[in-house]
């Protein structure tokens, strides 16, 4: 079994949803404290850390604009709550001992740092995680966008999404039993089979810059730390 780190610049995203834990919104403590400790075991092996979070789990700007809100603002209010989770993401980092900044697409200089990209990269230098916040800054770019564009910025060696579930399927596991999960796939799979894996915006620009992609479950222990070692875990998109 590899016990060296495969990566040394990692960026993580997380699904707002994975911080509600079993409740129907916001944030659980033993949830946020769950993820948190995941993030510290492989922060703890001198990897470099960025992660960018959702906001799901308390405004989703899609399902604003379906209801009759103007989509800008929805999406306005859905980056906002991205901030909220990086803000409790970085406290519950901080008490696992792990020094962490926020830093925000759009500018709000009593609570997170600008995105600079230089300045995040220093931080990755200095051992510090990253919690890239505020998505683009921009309506109508999802956050699963904003993880490949701070990917690409940053120069992280792959994007891991540690999502609800354990790979990438050939149909909704939940409604068919007979699903079948992928080990690998190709870019243009995902999008010839319209698999439900990120936004088409944001694997046509992993495909453009060849950044590798790994789905698996959030909720497994150590699954995190074992995508770093190179161990097989839900499905790796390249």
């Amino acid at each position: 079994m590899n016990t060296q780190p495969e990566f040394k610049r990692i960026l993580i995203k997380l699904s707002g949803e994975a911080l509600m834990g079993n409740q129907g919104f916001g944030i659980t403590p033993e949830m946020i404290h769950y993820v948190a400790e995941e993030i510290a075991k492989v922060a703890r092996l001198n990897i470099e850390i960025g992660i960018v979070v959702g906001g799901g789990n308390i405004f989703r700007g899609v399902a604003g604009s379906s209801a009759g809100m103007d989509r800008s603002s929805a999406d306005n209010m859905g980056m906002l709550a991205t901030v909220i989770n990086s803000l409790a993401l970085c406290d519950a980092l901080e008490k696992c001992d792990v020094p962490t900044r926020v830093q925000s697409a759009i500018r709000m200089d009593q609570i997170a740092e600008p995105f600079i990209r230089r300045k995040a990269i220093r931080h990755f230098e200095k051992g510090r995680v990253v919690i890239f916040a505020a998505g683009t800054g921009n309506p109508y770019f999802t956050t699963d966008t904003a993880a490949v564009l701070r990917a690409h910025e940053t120069r992280a060696q792959i994007l891991f999404k540690a999502t609800q579930v354990d790979g990438v399927y050939d149909k909704d596991p939940v409604v068919h039993e007979n699903a079948v999960m992928f080990d690998e796939l190709s870019y243009m799979r995902v999008i010839e089979k319209q698999l439900h894996v990120m936004d088409m915006t944001a694997i046509s620009l992993a495909m453009e810059h060849d950044l590798p992609l790994q789905v698996f479950d959030l909720h497994k222990t150590d699954n995190i730390l074992k995508a770093v070692l190179g161990q097989d875990v839900g499905t790796r998109i390249k």
